[in-house]
């Protein structure tokens, strides 16, 4: 039971949000298990209806007035009242032996049972339905949460998670909770109080008997607890090969070009076949479990129905209440079978619900100020204060100190992993400094809303990502509510408007996935143009032009110029002569400013950057003053 209570404690607080309907259903449900245990009175009313001998209760000593229970007495006076009245009330309705059939009693005879089952599947139905409304909507706002945390969380999160894990978290975890409310949920509240109103119904009918078919039902329970386990192990294998299969997909599907071009189709293949086999292995495990909760409560209850007709001919029990009986016994079987699955089912999904659960329980390492400073538009300068940043043991940028004034242009130049593309990421606040701070118009950036931090600052970067949407709802990006005008000024800015509306449907054209459709230089003069349209007064341009050919980098870098104008920049380059008309320019070594100046002063100085000048083929005059760090 505990799966089940940790399943419904995670799901509560949506399910709240539809209580009403919740409850219905609930009750609902509660109708149906009491309609269930009305075919036990009708059964025995028709059969007492063909014997012509009347009945004599105090005969009987197997009623519930034996049972030396407190509420015994009373709840018998209070049924047979009610059993008086209702035979009373059906008496015209119902043949009896006897007496004369009438148009009223052939009616009564061939709706009386059918109006029983129609009014049990009704409420069944009705029960499911709002459950099944209530799983709908509990299942849309989980997987938006998850979406929504997943894209609070810090990037030192992202970086450890892969893209397949996280997809069947969103898709498959949700998906198996999904299925396991909707099979599960409704049949965890009809069947148990099936189960309760026929007990009580056959209690009514005969004790003894009752008692002897209690005593086989622990017996169905144990193999139930063991499979379960079994089921729960594992589904954790099977959840395993689901997420490398996610994983590989995503990376066969994203770097298609590479597999092509190195022939790795094969060993593709062969990874995505084994991940196969083991999910087949752990599958057919779970099915196991699964497929032997039927016999086995079969069989437990076969034992139990042989003992029970031993019985009934050890007790001559008379024939209406023999027919009762067995017919209680066996709406109580499958109900019985029901909750067998249903504790299978649940244990199955308790291991994605443990997934969700960890996911929603992550705290991002950057987190939002409780109370966020206002920050106004941005007027003087950025700062950076003896800042240190380490992702793990070893430092990634080394007391770095320095001042961006409002309106400067200000490269970063060094050799991969000097620390270029973290000092960026420290900008935008994707992570904190270890140690020191960084301020924007004198207020750390730790101490304002992300947003309004953000919102200062535009990126341009290597890496382009367009979404596989149309190119003027792309541009749109920038801006939340830009314009028409505003998206297309901001594509002739950034020198792509002419190419724009060369396309099948000009701005409605769709890009595809990561805007597969267009050429690099197409698409980054796109990424410039949403840019544009943000209008923020900081620019970060993180190797903007370094996967483009010549003439896509003149075209783009002529759009870059124009979106530097009356900017504050920072540009991360390792393509050199892209510095050229910076203000000032750092070198980074391990995290450390060993030099700093213009363009046309770091080349004739000498040192790093002339020699990764000459490397990239640029003119150098070097001098005989040696460099000195900064």
């Amino acid at each position: 039971m505990q799966h089940i209570a940790n399943i419904v404690h995670f799901g509560w607080p949506y399910l709240r949000r539809y209580w009403t309907r919740m409850l219905a259903g609930i009750l609902l449900g509660v109708l149906f298990g009491l309609s269930n245990a009305s075919f036990i009175w009708a059964t025995q009313t028709l059969f007492e209806r063909l014997d012509s001998k009347p009945k004599v209760e105090a005969q009987d000593t197997d009623k519930l007035s034996r049972l030396n229970l407190p509420f015994a007495d009373s709840a018998r006076v209070a049924l047979k009242d009610l059993k008086q009245a209702t035979d009373q009330g059906i008496d015209p309705w119902l043949p009896r032996t006897g007496r004369g059939l009438d148009g009223q009693q052939i009616f009564g005879g061939l709706l009386f049972l059918p109006l029983l089952v129609g009014l049990r599947g009704f409420l069944g139905y009705l029960s499911t339905y709002c459950t099944s409304w209530v799983s709908y909507r509990f299942i849309r706002d989980l997987r938006v949460d998850v979406l929504a945390k997943l894209q609070n969380l810090s990037l030192a999160y992202h970086q450890r998670a892969t893209t397949g894990d996280l997809l069947t978290r969103i898709n498959g975890d949700t998906s198996a909770l999904h299925r396991c409310m909707i099979l599960g949920f409704a049949d965890l509240t009809k069947e148990p109080v099936t189960i309760l109103f026929l007990t009580i119904g056959l209690l009514l009918v005969n004790v003894k008997l009752t008692l002897l078919i209690l005593v086989f039902v622990p017996l169905c329970i144990i193999p139930l607890a063991v499979l379960g386990k079994k089921v729960r192990r594992a589904n954790v294998g099977v959840t395993s090969a689901i997420v490398s299969q996610a994983s590989l997909l995503v990376e066969a599907m994203s770097s298609i070009r590479v597999v092509k071009a190195f022939g790795m189709e094969d060993a593709q293949l062969k990874r995505y076949a084994e991940f196969n086999t083991q999910q087949v292995t752990h599958s057919m495990k779970i099915t196991q479990a699964k497929e032997l909760v039927n016999p086995l409560i079969e069989t437990i209850s076969m034992l139990g129905l042989g003992a029970l007709v031993v019985l009934i001919f050890y007790n001559q029990t008379s024939i209406p209440d023999l027919v009762g009986f067995l017919t209680g016994v066996v709406l109580l079987f499958n109900p019985i079978k029901k909750l067998g699955a249903i504790h299978v089912l649940f244990r199955e999904t308790s291991v994605g619900v443990d997934r969700l659960a960890q996911v929603l329980a992550e705290q991002p390492t950057v987190k939002e100020p409780a109370a966020p400073k206002p920050l106004a538009a941005f007027n003087t300068a950025i700062t950076l204060e003896n800042v240190i940043f380490s992702y793990g043991d070893k430092p990634v940028l080394n007391d770095v100190s320095l001042t961006i004034p409002r309106g400067f242009k200000l490269g970063i130049a060094g050799e991969s992993g000097s620390g270029k593309s973290s000092l960026v990421n420290l900008l935008f606040r994707f992570y904190d400094p270890t140690s020191g701070a960084i301020k924007l118009d004198g207020v750390d950036v730790r101490e304002v809303a992300l947003a309004d931090l953000r919102r200062q600052m535009a990126l341009v970067s290597q890496e382009i990502v367009l979404f596989d949407e149309s190119i003027a709802e792309n541009i749109a990006r920038g801006k939340t509510g830009a314009t028409r005008e505003e998206i297309e000024a901001a594509a002739r800015a950034a020198n792509a408007h002419e190419f724009i509306l060369q396309q099948p449907q000009g701005y409605e054209t769709r890009v595809g996935e990561r805007g597969e459709l267009l050429s690099g230089g197409q698409r980054q003069r796109l990424a410039i143009a949403r840019a544009f349209v943000r209008n923020a007064p900081i620019l970060v341009l993180d190797e903007a032009t370094s996967a483009l050919d010549s003439q896509s980098e003149a075209e783009v870098q002529a759009a870059i110029e124009k979106l530097e104008q009356n900017r504050t920049v920072v540009c991360v380059a390792h393509r050199l002569s892209t510095l050229a008309n910076m203000d000032r320019i750092l070198v980074l070594v391990d995290g450390r400013i060993v030099q700093q100046g213009r363009f046309d002063e770091l080349l004739a100085r000498g040192g790093l950057f002339a020699s990764m000048a000459r490397r990239q083929g640029l003119e150098t005059k070097p001098t005989t003053t040696a460099a000195s760090p900064v």
